[in-house]
């Protein structure tokens, strides 16, 4: 694992841990935590091991604190300029692998991740890990039925059997209007997928491999 920075476009510098598969990278991937006003950071069980199913499977992945987080310059933005930080952690990841990159979020990351996605054709595909339905969380709203039926590339859509932001009827209903999304629901867990987490990061991975393989 080795720690880095890069830059925003609009000048942030950010603090991230690159970690590269054994070989040659086969592909490369980002990682988004969780709302830092929250507690969120990149360090948390369920990003280290997706980090480490897609590290695993041959992935260069980049996980990222973003701005205001931890060692990350700037300030919270409200998750709106947060997307420029998405966007310099693709670029950055990128120096390891060609082709397209596959993006996966955690609650206010799955957010950003997701409208990050939609201006980003770098994006290859999408898992969006208790994707928050419910806006307690004092986030941008979910982008719009018709801004999603425009949206072609694969999406996962993850969360557990009693996520209180994304519980899985509302799951569904999202799914039904996009063109190429799966939803996946883990039995006995919540929001923070507590003791699931290898279960969860095993679906993300076997999902990039079938989207990458």
């Amino acid at each position: 694992m080795d720690p880095i920075r890069f830059t925003t476009e609009d000048g942030v510098s950010l603090e991230g841990e690159l970690r590269l598969p054994e070989g040659a990278a086969r592909g490369s991937a980002v990682i988004c935590h969780a709302h830092p006003r929250h507690g969120g950071s990149k360090d948390h069980p369920i990003l280290w091991a997706v980090r480490n199913e897609l590290a695993n499977r041959g992935y260069a992945v980049l996980a990222f604190n973003f701005r205001g987080t931890m060692g990350s310059a700037g300030s919270y933005a409200g998750g709106r300029a947060e997307t420029k930080d998405v966007a310099a952690a693709i670029d950055r990841v990128r120096a390891h692998s060609e082709g397209p990159t596959f993006v996966a979020g955690w609650s206010f990351g799955a957010n950003v991740a997701l409208r990050e996605a939609l201006e980003d054709p770098r994006v290859g595909a999408l898992a969006l890990i208790g994707l928050p339905l419910r806006h307690e969380l004092e986030i941008p709203p979910t982008p719009s039925a018709a801004e999603l039926r425009m949206f072609r590339r694969p999406v996962l859509l993850l969360s557990g059997a009693t996520d209180q932001y994304s519980p899985e009827e509302e799951l569904r209903a999202l799914a039904g209007t996009m063109p190429s999304a799966d939803v996946w629901i883990v039995e006995g867990t919540d929001h923070y997928l507590w003791r699931h987490e290898r279960e969860a990061a095993g679906v993300v991975g076997e999902f990039a491999e079938r989207l990458f393989g």
